[in-house]
C-alpha cells in the first residue's frame, strides 16, 4: 500500500512527483563528499536521478574525486532501468569506506549520461553536502538517495516500505 505523499511547501519537491521509469536531470549545484575529515570530491558537474518514492541519488564524475581515493572492489547489482552497477570502496588516509560508490559502466539506453559518474552512499562517508548543506542517508541502507531540506516523502528504504 502506498503511503499517503506529505505535503510539499513552495520550493520544495515531492518524490512523489518523480517519475517512474527514472529521470536523470543536470543539476546547478555543489557536491561535496568528505571522508576521514577531507574532502575526496567537490564539484558542480553534477547529474541526479529522480525516481517515485526515492530522494535524489546524485552522480558525479569519477575524475572529480581526488586520485586514488576511488577504489574498485567486489560486487555488482542490477538496475531494471539503469543496468548492472560496479562497486567501489572510498580510501582517505586510514579510512576506508567499503562499497560506498558505485557506478554504472556501461548504462541502459536512455541512461548513457551516467556513464563514468559515481554516486556515493551518504551514510558510509563522513558527509555529503548540496550547495553546503548536509545530506541526510535516504533509509535503510540499500538505496542510495540524498535527503536535503528541498525534498519531502515518506521516503522508501526504511521498515515496511519495500513493496511500494
Amino acid at each position: 500500500m502506498q503511503p499517503t505523499p506529505l505535503p510539499a511547501a513552495p520550493g520544495q519537491e515531492s518524490v512523489w512527483d518523480y517519475p517512474r521509469p527514472p529521470r536523470l536531470e543536470v543539476v546547478d549545484a555543489r557536491v561535496t563528499i568528505t571522508l576521514d575529515g577531507q574532502v575526496i570530491a567537490s564539484t558542480r558537474d553534477v547529474m541526479r536521478v529522480l525516481e517515485t518514492s526515492h530522494p535524489p541519488v546524485y552522480y558525479v564524475p569519477i575524475e572529480e574525486f581526488v586520485p586514488g581515493t576511488v577504489v574498485p572492489t567486489g560486487g555488482s547489482s542490477f538496475c531494471e532501468f539503469k543496468g548492472s552497477a560496479r562497486y567501489y570502496d572510498l580510501l582517505s588516509g586510514p579510512t576506508r569506506a567499503a562499497r560506498a560508490a558505485w557506478e554504472y559502466p556501461s548504462p541502459a539506453p536512455g541512461y548513457e549520461p551516467l556513464a563514468g559518474r559515481v554516486a556515493v552512499y551518504a551514510g558510509l562517508v563522513d558527509a555529503c553536502t548540496v550547495d553546503g548543506e548536509r545530506v541526510e542517508p535516504q533509509p535503510g541502507g540499500f538505496y542510495g538517495g540524498w535527503i536535503t531540506s528541498n525534498v519531502v516523502g515518506p521516503f522508501k528504504g526504511g521498515p515496511g516500505s519495500m513493496g511500494w
